[in-house]
């Protein structure tokens, strides 16, 4: 399994406890389609089996983007750039990142998804609970931004949406316990999981920089091999 990968999924199981902050009353507010308790472990299942499924196309799709980053022989230099991004915006003071939080282009973009899963709320179905997952993989999130860019790093849609599928399944179990156990999970135990989050994001943006350049180590920085190397190669058979 490529190190990227079982990152990822590291800084959704660490991460997701500060994703509650955001999604945490989504989470939490989900209603019941029906009376019982199968009804209600079901609705909460189908809700992050939408955020999951969600990251998974963001994950193919920008794959599928840093394939084409690499048939043009970029590869390296974006990935470099993509790990020292991650670092600055570890580094990146709070009062900046709330800026980027509470800017207006942010809440703009945020506000139709809203809107949208306030109307679903009222439906109540299944289906539904399934749809507010899905749009609510959308809602602008740093960690998420993180993942996606080990998705384009990763040089195809398969790894992408690997990369993406194992960060949101990284992310369910502190999520579920959300949607279940609400206010009572111990806080203490959120903001100290919660300072792990930095320490995982900055492996991944080391990964990221190591494969960069392409030191020829299995694995962490395999060689890797430009279009025009493989022209080459072809010319020569």
């Amino acid at each position: 399994m490529p190190p990227e990968i079982f990152a990822a999924f590291i800084v959704g199981l660490f991460g997701s406890l500060h994703c509650i902050g955001m999604c945490g009353p989504i989470a939490i507010a989900l209603p019941v389609p029906n009376s019982g308790n199968l009804s209600f472990f079901t609705g909460r299942i189908l809700y992050n089996l939408g955020r999951v499924a969600t990251y998974s196309f963001l994950g193919a799709a920008l794959g599928l983007l840093g394939n084409k980053i690499a048939l043009a022989g970029a590869q390296q230099a974006v990935s470099i750039v993509l790990g020292v991004v991650i670092i600055i915006a570890v580094l990146l003071p709070q009062k900046y990142k709330n800026y980027f939080a509470q800017h207006t282009l942010t809440q703009k973009l945020a506000q139709p998804l809203k809107s949208n899963i306030g109307i679903l709320f009222k439906k109540g179905t299944f289906f539904s609970m399934f749809l507010i997952g899905i749009l609510n993989g959308f809602l602008p999130c740093g960690l998420v931004y993180v993942a996606l860019a080990a998705a384009i790093a990763s040089g195809d849609a398969i790894s992408g949406a690997a990369i993406m599928i194992l960060f949101g399944f990284g992310t369910v179990p502190a999520m579920f316990a959300a949607s279940v156990f609400g206010k009572f999970i111990n806080i203490g135990i959120r903001t100290k999981l919660r300072k792990a989050v930095p320490v995982f994001a900055l492996l991944l943006a080391a990964i990221f920089i190591l494969r960069g350049m392409n030191l020829g180590i299995p694995y962490l920085s395999p060689k890797l091999t430009t279009q025009n190397e493989v022209t080459s190669e072809m010319d020569c058979h």
